[in-house]
């Protein structure tokens, strides 16, 4: 009778905790092989539910960036327990500005680039819809901009024509570790804590202008540190994260 007993308790418990995995429409909570993920930084969201509740104002919530770089960032799950992370920001661009000088026109065209790439690997514990995790991945990124004045009468001494900003170059590594909790099938809210290295340079800038002077250089800037994500690298995480997975 005992192990009668037993054996319908097992099943119970087993029950149960399936059930807390799988919705009522049989959707499983967690993440499993094959599922992709983005995330976002969710601060905005709740402080929105949170007003609603407390009769705050508010001012409607947005998907905002995981980082300080404004990279994308996602996950790409080879098993239930393993998943690639990625983050990639692809920037270029120019803006022009023409404005009427006389007969002529003057022109003002600012272009820019920036470059955010990182890659890692993340593994999870836990088998119910609280899961933590670990693991560690590495960054690169490449920026730059530069402006250029165009006179329609022709500049004279002591005009600017051009001006660059001093291209940038950053490294890094991280390891972090985190949990989050998953509120609707496939839909977590957590966080995570990351320590690493990073190095950072900035070239020298320069001025062109009209006349003798011509191109004039200013200094440069570089900086190495081991450090949480924020001093490390400008990557930090954001302080509540939500993940979307697919």
């Amino acid at each position: 009778m005992k192990k009668i007993l037993l054996f319908c308790a097992s099943v119970a418990l087993v029950g149960t905790m399936n059930a807390q995995l799988t919705s009522k429409k049989g959707e499983n909570y967690l993440p499993e092989a094959g599922d992709y993920a983005i995330g976002a930084d969710a601060s905005s969201m709740l402080s929105y539910f949170g007003n609603m509740l407390n009769g705050g104002t508010n001012t409607g919530f947005g998907m905002g960036f995981t980082n300080g770089a404004t990279a994308i960032t996602g996950k790409k799950f080879m098993t239930d327990k393993m998943a690639y992370r990625g983050m990639v920001r692809v920037g270029f661009g120019s803006d022009k500005v023409t404005t009427p000088s006389g007969t002529n026109e003057d022109v003002v065209t600012n272009s820019y680039n920036n470059i955010t790439l990182g890659a890692g690997i993340e593994n999870r514990r836990g088998n119910t819809r609280l899961q933590g995790y670990y693991g560690a991945m590495a960054m690169i990124s490449l920026g730059g901009s530069k402006t250029s004045y165009e006179y329609g009468a022709g500049a004279v001494d002591g005009q600017i024509t051009e001006a660059k900003a001093g291209s940038t170059f950053g490294l890094g590594v991280r390891a972090f570790v985190g949990a989050e909790y998953f509120v609707l099938p496939k839909i977590s809210i957590g966080g995570e804590f990351g320590w690493g290295l990073g190095f950072t340079s900035t070239g020298a800038s320069s001025t062109t202008t009209q006349g003798p002077i011509g191109t004039v250089e200013g200094g440069k800037a570089s900086h190495f540190g081991i450090d949480t994500d924020n001093r490390a690298f400008g990557v930090a995480p954001a302080a509540v994260l939500v993940h979307f997975h697919f």
